[in-house]
């Protein structure tokens, strides 16, 4: 996801009213074949009614180039949200995946640990069963020892008095260690458990999470075609709305009528707006080798293709439906994939990579760090896009879906902050 670059349409300057002498006095010039800044030899004027009925149809004309316009923008901002949010999903989709991999390792782990536990235990009643058997042959235990020895669990010898009292002194070792192997089973297979349970309830909610995410983009894709229709009608009614008003005051005079009538675009921030207050920690000056290693790797994947949920620490990766099949990165997969062959490693989701890392202040931003883009710059919440920052107002990205990995233009529309990973 890109983060939305596209500039949104202000509100116009002025009321009807108020414009209504200017827009007479555009269409009049027009109609008298001149323009506001010239002044030429011109033709009689026009009746009163003549230049009202001019100025009505460029009125119209204008109002109508000005609502398809604002139609454009607003369903292009409606796209650039829906992305957004299928972006955000897919980012609570990773870390979801990334806890359920996390807690199968410890599941994995602990179910390991319990069956060398077990192992210990089998060992330990082995090893009282064969001290039973020798002391029986050596007539050190009277004939209650034999049910002892015949019993289907050595650890009920630990129960038999009959036993303890024919062990004598050898027994503190020998059945001290049965007790503490089958404690330390009985623990090891409780945490087991445990943990096999933790691991399976955030796999469910790992494909819980995929399945919104995939919904989600699946949405935006469909927003999307349905915009490319509604862009092409749009398109086609703006131009000939324009041809009409050309032909009716002439080309200068209809850029002059527009620039009034039109609502113009809000120009693109140069610098961000203030945003939440970042309570992260400030970064230090840097590793230039790491930042160089790592802004190496990432460009050297130019051209990769972007893929849904794709990429990471190891490189490119199979992205995830409606991705199926696409070999390349997502926005944070290949931020992680360029610091892992820095030597660094940070998390797979753009959330997680900012809030784990030391916050830069704008007047900092260096080569190789991280800045990242939020709906709402004020609530960290909604991070839903990073990229490596190149210098130069330039950055390294995997912009969206049909997209490839490329350097663009830095941009400050939702922008919420820079990291700096070094290690």
């Amino acid at each position: 996801m890109d983060g939305g670059t596209r500039s949104i349409p202000a509100r116009p300057r002025a009321g009807r009213t108020a414009l209504r002498p200017a827009v007479t006095a555009i269409v009049t010039a027009a109609a008298l074949g001149l323009t506001p800044l010239t002044a030429q030899a011109a033709p009689p004027a026009p009746g009163d009614a003549q230049v009202t009925d001019v100025v009505a149809a460029a009125e119209g004309l204008a109002k109508d180039i000005g609502r398809l316009t604002a139609d454009a923008a607003a369903a292009q901002e409606k796209l650039d949200g829906a992305h957004a949010t299928a972006a955000m999903a897919l980012d609570g989709y990773q870390a979801a995946q990334a806890a359920y991999e996390l807690a199968r390792a410890r599941s994995d782990a602990a179910a390991a640990s319990a069956a060398r536990a077990s192992a210990l235990l089998r060992a330990a009643r082995a090893d009282v069963v064969a001290f039973a058997r020798h002391s029986y042959m050596q007539g050190t235990t009277d004939s209650r020892t034999t049910a002892l020895i015949m019993s289907g669990d050595p650890s009920q010898l630990i129960e038999r008095a009959a036993l303890l009292e024919a062990a004598g002194n050898h027994r503190v070792t020998v059945f001290d260690k049965v007790a503490v192997a089958q404690e330390q089973a009985a623990r090891s297979q409780v945490v087991a458990r445990s943990t096999v349970a933790e691991a399976e309830r955030l796999q469910g909610l790992a494909a819980r999470a995929l399945s919104d995410a995939q919904a989600a983009e699946t949405r935006a894709r469909a927003d999307a075609a349905a915009l490319l229709t509604h862009q092409i009608g749009l398109d086609r009614q703006l131009s000939a709305a324009r041809t009409r008003l050309i032909a009716l005051v002439g080309d200068r005079a209809a850029t002059d009528l527009l620039a009034h009538l039109v609502p113009s675009p809000i120009q693109v921030p140069t610098s961000p707006a203030p945003g939440f207050p970042d309570d992260r920690p400030l970064a230090g000056p840097g590793l230039p080798a790491v930042a160089s290693a790592a802004i190496d790797a990432a460009v050297a994947s130019i051209g990769t293709p972007y893929a849904w949920g794709g990429g990471g620490a190891r490189g490119p990766g199979p992205g995830v439906p409606p991705d199926r099949g696409v070999i390349g990165f997502d926005c944070s997969g290949l931020t992680q994939y360029a610091y892992a062959r820095a030597g660094v490693s940070i998390p797979r989701n753009s959330r997680a990579q900012f809030t784990s890392l030391p916050r830069v202040p704008v007047a900092d931003l260096q080569p190789g760090d991280l800045v990242f883009w939020a709906t709402d710059p004020g609530d960290p919440r909604t991070i839903h896009h990073v990229a490596l920052y190149l210098g130069q107002g330039r950055v390294l990205q995997a912009p969206e879906s049909g997209d490839i990995v490329m350097v663009s233009t830095m941009w400050w529309t939702g922008y919420a902050g820079a990291g700096r990973p070094t290690g």
